[in-house]
Order: structure tokens, then C-alpha cells, then sequence
């Protein structure tokens, strides 16, 4: 089974920004590991990484034409994007929602997702780890 790892705007800064909220990890330390983790559990895990919402919307339709399993950390698009959101919904993809913040605990505006009610679950506020546990979802799905 292939998995993949979608990450929106500014997450290519990771480790450098606001690391007391986001932590220290790079964005490719953090693709390592679930690359690394994906092998141990026997899925094929693809991670891709952009700031452009068509990009975004591209790379969920193509997963959901493949049959690919999406973990989705939409960044700041997961309280703006309705594009997002129609991708998710209309690719019919298996997408499990994931940040490493917990936004509910954040900014008022933070707390509004227009992905979760399209999404098959949410991870969020184990910084790095809400991914490995999507995946680890995604792997007993699977077993199903």
C-alpha cells in the first residue's frame, strides 16, 4: 500500500520556524522517519511538499486516481481552502488530517478546519509523531 505524506505552506521551514511551537525537526528529518517507520510496516510512503494550493490540489487528485492513502498537513490552508477541501472530497482519497500542533489549543481563527468533515480522522498535537501515528493507521487499516 502506498501512503502520501502532503505537506502545505511553510512546512518546508521546519526547524527553523517558531520551533518552540513546531519543534526542531527539519522537514526532510521528519520525511526520514516516516520513510523509515513506512518500511516497517510495509507501506510505500511518498512525501511531497508545497506552497501552492494548486500543486496541493493536483497531488490529491492524483492519489485518489491511484488509490494512494493521504496523510494531509495543509498548513494554513486547512482554514482557508474550500479548493482543498472539494480535492479531498471529490478524489474520494483515504486522508487522514494531521498536525503537530494542536489547533484547538492555538489562535480562535486556527480552530476552524474546512477539511476534517471530509477526512476519515484527525492527528494532531504530538508535533512529528501525529504522522507516524496517521501512518501506523493507515498499516492497520490495511491488515483489515
Amino acid at each position: 500500500m502506498k501512503v502520501l505524506v502532503l505537506n502545505g505552506p511553510n512546512l518546508n521551514l521546519l526547524g527553523r520556524r517558531e520551533p518552540e511551537l513546531y519543534g526542531s525537526l527539519s522537514l526532510a528529518q521528519i520525511e526520514e522517519r516516516l520513510k523509515t517507520l513506512g518500511r516497517e510496516l510495509g507501506l510505500e510512503v511518498d512525501c511531497r511538499q508545497s506552497n501552492h494550493e494548486g500543486e496541493l490540489v493536483d497531488a490529491i487528485q492524483e492519489a485518489g486516481e491511484q488509490g494512494v492513502g493521504i496523510i494531509l498537513n495543509a498548513g494554513a490552508y486547512t482554514h482557508t481552502s474550500v479548493a482543498l477541501r472539494d480535492a479531498v472530497a471529490g478524489s474520494r482519497a483515504v486522508t487522514v488530517e494531521v498536525h503537530l500542533t494542536n489547533p484547538h489549543a492555538r489562535e480562535s481563527f486556527r480552530q476552524v478546519s474546512l477539511l476534517s468533515g471530509v477526512c476519515a480522522g484527525l492527528v494532531a498535537g504530538f508535533g512529528w509523531e501525529s504522522y507516524a501515528l496517521a501512518l501506523q493507521w493507515f498499516a492497520r487499516r490495511r491488515e483489515k
